[in-house]
């Protein structure tokens, strides 16, 4: 049997990797404490999940792919609220499966590969805009984020004759797994280029509302919205992972073409998952808790790094400390050690080259347990 190529290309998915160590520890007795995925086990919000269940009927039928008016409504109020920022609900915003599935089918809705075949990624990073281009048949630029650039891209290290073949250029902030915060000003330039080089700007922002010091800015907010296209997602505002609840603002066209393509890959949000996630984008009281929850669980982790000369070098927002290796060990080698102490975290090279040197701790275990871990590392770090 012949399979795709690209799908044979691929390496194996780094959580599935991550997964796997996991699973063999455990077989050998070793306690797990997982910091090593960023799925959030914090309870979802009594109310949503009421509003989710109330929707139950004894018969629903296929979700249609432009998603409810009142999900759509309860979305622009967020972003009118969060960024001042006003969308037409009907032309301006298509609610998603979470934000993974359209991350992953973007390119192909909306690059022509025969006029501007590139897509700019940034690594390291989530690995799903970058897969999703490969599968569009697109060309794939990799722009580092290195530390010393403060993690965000150097945008001049593209020269000219590629900036006229970008399609889609992706950002990521807050980022994953650095932590770090992207300033307004990115996003004006980037905007600005879009225009001039006619390419979009896909920008991820699922941990938006994780943050620490100061609420961070997001795309929408440019002056220049013509080339600008967000993604966001409940899993992690209002940890609703298991829900898959998202949505896409982009401009009136690219908003059609989405719901022109939505409807033969069937990923839509079930309707009473839709009734849920309006009464998530319309509460900000569980968001707030939920940040103190993260900003407890990381002052836990900052401490004993910090008494061990380990270095963080990103935890400004999102729900990650990026922490460097200390002395000639490698990322995986740190890895590998710590989980034969019941430490799972993710070796920062299986989410692209630029993370060699350092680990991702994922801040999702509980508070007890994170305690727990706390004590472990005072002693084997």
């Amino acid at each position: 049997m012949n399979l795709s190529p690209v799908l044979a290309a691929q390496t194996t998915y780094p959580f599935v990797r991550i997964e796997q160590a996991k699973r063999e520890a455990a077989a050998r007795g070793v306690e797990i404490i997982d910091f090593g995925q960023g799925d959030p086990r914090e309870p979802t919000p009594p109310a949503i999940k009421q509003a989710l269940v109330a929707a139950l009927d004894e018969r629903l039928g296929y979700p249609k792919a432009e998603g409810l008016p009142e999900l759509r409504e309860a979305i622009a109020g967020w972003c009118s609220r969060r960024f001042g920022v006003e969308l037409d609900p009907a032309r301006e915003i298509v609610p998603t499966y979470g934000s993974k599935e359209a991350i992953f089918s973007f390119a192909q809705v909306v690059l022509d590969r025969d006029v501007k075949g590139v897509v700019v990624v940034t690594e390291p990073g989530y690995p799903v805009p970058e897969r999703g281009a490969g599968f569009a048949g697109a060309e794939v630029v990799r722009l580092p984020l290195r530390e010393e650039n403060g993690f965000l891209p150097d945008l001049d290290e593209l020269d000219e004759p590629t900036w006229s073949r970008v399609g889609i250029f992706w950002l990521n902030y807050p980022n994953n797994p650095t932590g770090a915060v992207a300033p307004l000003e990115l996003y004006e330039r980037l905007a600005d280029l879009a225009v001039e080089h006619d390419f979009l700007l896909a920008s991820d922002e699922a941990y938006s509302e994780l943050w620490f010091d100061e609420p961070p800015p997001s795309a929408l907010q440019v002056a220049v919205r013509a080339n600008v296209v967000v993604f966001n997602t409940l899993s992690k505002r209002s940890s609703m992972t298991g829900y898959r609840s998202g949505f896409v603002a982009a401009p009136p066209e690219v908003a059609a073409a989405l719901k022109q393509y939505r409807p033969t890959v069937g990923s839509a949000p079930q309707e009473f998952v839709q009734r849920a996630s309006v009464v998530a984008w319309s509460d900000e009281e569980h968001v707030a808790r939920t940040r103190e929850v993260y900003r407890r669980k990381r002052e836990l982790l900052l401490g004993v790094l910090e008494r061990r000369g380990w270095r963080v070098a990103g935890s400004a927002a999102t729900m990650y400390l990026w922490v460097e290796v200390p002395g000639n060990e490698t990322d995986e080698a740190c890895a590998e050690r710590l989980l034969r102490h019941g430490i799972v975290v993710a070796p920062g090279s299986y989410l692209g080259e630029s993370g060699a040197g350092y680990v991702r701790i994922a801040l999702v275990p509980s508070e007890e347990e994170c305690e727990r871990a706390a004590a472990i590392l005072e002693e084997v770090l």
